[in-house]
């Protein structure tokens, strides 16, 4: 991150795409073409060329990216999935092995699966909250070690700096899933990560209106790897539409993500006290065991709550159709508050087994905070809370 700025000015724009010095566009204009015209034949050593190698709008956001991740490479990906999946085809080969959290997105987990069962990659899984845990799991062929902090869908907090000195003692790339804290909340490559990835669907952009993925690192060499395999053989940078929506939504990502943990405190705190709940995982509350790691990690604890019913699946199921305020979806970090039943929705790729061992329950719910009163969330909560 620039030191001319704080994050806030950058966010907006203060340090990058600012005013074109022909137009003075305050907003970075879309630049849809699918191509561009050259001056003479062949293949120009600079400019722009095809709008799958590079894009002026998908320029001007990931060096805004960039900027806020404290990265010096950053490429905007067409999906979460995208930027996962450019990261393992980058790095993996038959024969290596990945170390990765047990507490991961279920795409994750699946796309992990896959790639043991079709390429042969040795994946274990430890659970990263314990250093010792991620130790034993390293060898001499762990190629990359991969965690979420806080993870998805139990808000488990890791410490990024020792597990990234673990990973560099081992010369594995480390990798840390950020979407849930974002650049704003947490910054992973100022931990010792050698690649951050999110996903710019939830809170970096916020709206719930475009899908896309990031990648930022500092290291050269895995940038140009990255690029190779995203834009060459994958072939799924971010549209251009998409980078411009992001780029709006960014303006607003401090100011929004104030609210989202003023709320999620508010709402967490009050599930803690419920008597129709068992436990509550939220990072900002004192008794989350990962509370102190995380207000020395993060300057944010985010919008993210998940706690277990004190009841069956049946009755977990009954609470997210019938509540209020609060959208029955998948996704989560928009400004509108969203609610899943875990188990049936974005864990239901991984069979029971896979989930108890995640420590996903079938009473487990996760709520996505959004910018609505606090006093009507709690309202919506509590009400079909007693309801059922």
């Amino acid at each position: 991150m620039t030191d001319d700025y704080d994050f806030e000015s950058l966010a907006v724009g203060a340090a990058g795409d600012g005013p074109s010095p022909n137009t003075k566009d305050v907003a970075s204009p879309i630049h849809l073409s699918a191509t561009f015209g050259l001056d003479s034949a062949g293949y120009p050593e600079e400019g722009y060329t095809y709008s799958r190698f590079a894009n002026p709008t998908r320029d001007a956001l990931q060096d805004r990216l960039a900027n806020l991740s404290n990265a010096t490479h950053t490429l905007a990906t067409a999906s979460g999935m995208a930027t996962i999946s450019t990261v393992c085809l980058s790095l993996l080969r038959p024969g290596d092995r990945v170390v990765a959290s047990d507490s991961l997105f279920g795409g994750t987990t699946t796309l992990f699966e896959e790639l043991a069962d079709r390429f042969g990659v040795e994946v274990s899984y430890a659970d990263a909250t314990d250093r010792d845990a991620v130790a034993d799991a390293l060898d001499a062929s762990t190629e990359l070690v991969w965690i979420e902090s806080p993870t998805n869908p139990l808000l488990k907090v890791c410490d990024v700096e020792a597990l990234g000195d673990l990973a560099a003692e081992h010369d594995a790339t480390f990798a840390v899933d950020n979407t849930f804290a974002t650049p704003y909340g947490q910054r992973p490559l100022e931990l010792g990560a050698d690649v951050s990835v999110y996903s710019t669907t939830k809170f970096v952009n916020g709206h719930s209106d475009s899908v896309g993925g990031v990648i930022a690192t500092a290291d050269e060499d895995l940038h140009e790897e990255f690029e190779f395999v995203l834009q060459d053989l994958i072939g799924a940078p971010l549209s251009p539409f998409d980078s411009y929506l992001v780029l709006r939504g960014l303006k607003t990502l401090p100011a929004r993500l104030s609210v989202h943990e003023a709320n999620a405190t508010r709402v967490a705190e009050f599930l803690a006290d419920h008597d129709a709940v068992e436990t509550v995982n939220y990072p900002g509350l004192a008794s989350h065991p990962g509370h102190d790691l995380a207000a020395s990690q993060m300057s944010n604890f985010g919008g993210m709550v998940s706690f277990e019913i004190d009841g069956d699946a049946a009755e977990a199921r009954a609470f997210v159709e019938d509540l209020d305020v609060f959208n029955l979806a998948f996704s989560l970090g928009g400004v509108e508050s969203l609610v899943e039943h875990t188990a049936s929705m974005s864990a239901a790729t991984l069979s029971p087994e896979e989930r108890a061992e995640a420590g996903i329950s079938e009473s487990l719910v996760r709520l996505s905070v959004g910018l609505e009163s606090a006093e009507d969330q709690i309202d919506a909560l509590d009400a079909s809370l007693e309801r059922i």
